[in-house]
């Protein structure tokens, strides 16, 4: 010890070191009134230590009967409760889930006070209920995926033939690239469509958490379990979507192999096993093979998973459906917004052709109801509606001004009616590149009275000038 330095006190050390502990820990006197309320705690049940300290707990919080407080349980009648399962609210009337240890603290024989200590799974339990236990509604099919470029009609016709079948599906696509609709659309367009369809984020829930959802619980399983179906119970019948499945840890893959190979699963707790009928669906946003190397997908599953593969394109890589989607996000939020937006100005159109889409179009829904965010009534989204990192990007564009239209020739192209023959598709297209350009030069150039005369949509007629470098 160091000559000439008192000695620290021994209240304050106590103090610091309860609230380095990593789970909350309330005490409360012989009176019912808090002693001690630790920093985890007090952010569990958000709630300032002045606020609680030196305050009987009744009078902080609320239960739906005095014998629900474990504090006072244990205080009043020496009862002692392990892991167990509480669900309470602060004076906010916020709600609090936790899972306790509380007993009594006993001195010369006498109950002196009691003690909890406890982790919070307030989220958890909202994650639960929200997302893992409720039936899911497939509300998308196949005629709902907007584009019409070559790239994504590939897909969508691989997608359909793997509606005939019960085989399991492994979707990957980057994030935004619109895995559960396109899993969505196979359900509905199978023979199971009446049935129910469930979808579960493998990666918002813990792995403690996760195999109870998946294959539920029977009561006295552990300290709260009651008797639960899981989603396969649920989705008998129906389709069963694992999204983020490179997620979950190599022993509940494995379990996950062994359910789709036997189609019973077995409750944990339980001792009898139960037979389902249920279309696994699964995808992941990272490339198959490279999970398998990283160890994030065991190579088994991913065998048994991809006896149907779909790959979707990122948006980069189908930007013709750009204008289509644009177009499709602007009505959306004008009906949800109560607008009246006509669209989105040729400059920006041509930025988001230029402009490479790491979010996919997730991020490009995302962006166009930011701008209607800040838009007028009747506004076209221009330039300046925009994120600030696109705009620094992409200065250029700020005074670009509208597509050039060039002079038509005064005859129809000769293709169209000599004496050389030629497919329809090239004839439809040449015969709807004449026009355009004819009824562009009828209003001078202007896009949004040319539009009105063709009775096409301004983003559709944007992507015909493209399309033919009129």
């Amino acid at each position: 010890m160091t000559r000439g330095k008192a000695l620290p006190n021994i209240d304050s050390i106590y103090l610091q070191l309860l609230d380095a502990v990593d789970a909350g820990i309330h005490v409360v006197d012989h009176e019912g009134k808090s002693v001690i309320y630790n920093k985890k705690m007090s952010r569990m049940e958000d709630m300032k230590k002045e606020d609680v300290l030196k305050k009987n707990i009744l009078d902080i919080f609320r239960f739906s009967g005095e014998e629900e407080s474990r504090l006072l349980q244990a205080l009043r009648k020496g009862t002692v409760k392990k892991n167990a399962k509480q669900t309470y609210f602060n004076f906010n009337g916020q709600e609090i889930t936790t899972i306790n240890d509380t007993f009594p603290l006993i001195s010369d024989g006498r109950i002196v006070g009691a003690a909890e200590i406890a982790k919070d799974i307030t989220k958890l339990e909202r994650l639960t209920r929200e997302n893992a236990w409720e039936k899911g509604e497939a509300r998308f099919t196949f005629d709902k995926i907007i584009g019409k470029s070559d790239t994504i009609n590939d897909v969508i016709t691989n997608a359909k033939k793997a509606t005939r079948t019960s085989s399991s599906v492994l979707i990957y696509g980057e994030t935004g690239t619109g895995k559960e609709l396109f899993a969505q659309s196979i359900h509905n367009g199978s023979a199971r469509a009446s049935k129910s369809f469930i979808s579960q984020n493998c990666a918002a829930l813990p792995d403690t958490l996760i195999e109870s959802i998946l294959f539920g619980t029977v009561k006295g399983a552990f300290t709260g379990a009651a008797d639960h179906p899981g989603l396969f119970e649920q989705a008998d019948g129906g389709t069963l979507l694992l999204d983020e499945i490179n997620s979950l840890n190599a022993a509940l893959q494995a379990k996950l192999l062994r359910v789709i190979q036997e189609k019973k699963i077995r409750r944990i707790g339980d001792t009898r096993d139960r037979f389902v009928d249920v279309r696994i669906l699964a995808s992941l946003n990272e490339e198959p093979l490279k999970a398998i190397e990283k160890n994030n997908l065991r190579e088994d599953l991913y065998y048994r998973l991809s006896v149907v593969s779909i790959v979707l394109p990122p948006l980069r890589e189908r930007k013709a459906d750009i204008p289509l989607l644009a177009e499709h996000f602007v009505e959306k939020y004008n009906q949800r917004f109560q607008l009246n937006v006509p669209g989105i100005e040729d400059a920006v159109v041509r930025l988001f052709l230029d402009y490479e889409w790491p979010g996919n179009v997730r991020e490009l829904e995302h962006m166009i109801e930011g701008a209607m965010n800040l838009i007028d009534y009747e506004e076209e989204i221009n330039f300046n509606h925009l994120p600030v990192h696109l705009r620094n990007k992409f200065p250029k564009y700020e005074q670009l001004a509208e597509l050039p239209v060039l002079p038509a020739p005064e005859i129809v192209n000769p293709a169209l009616f000599g004496t050389e023959t030629t497919s329809l598709g090239s004839f439809m297209e040449e015969t709807e590149k004449f026009y355009i350009n004819k009824v562009l030069r009828q209003n001078k150039g202007n896009v949004t009275k040319t539009a009105d005369v063709l009775g096409i949509s301004r983003q559709s007629l944007q992507y015909r000038i493209r399309k033919y470098g009129l």
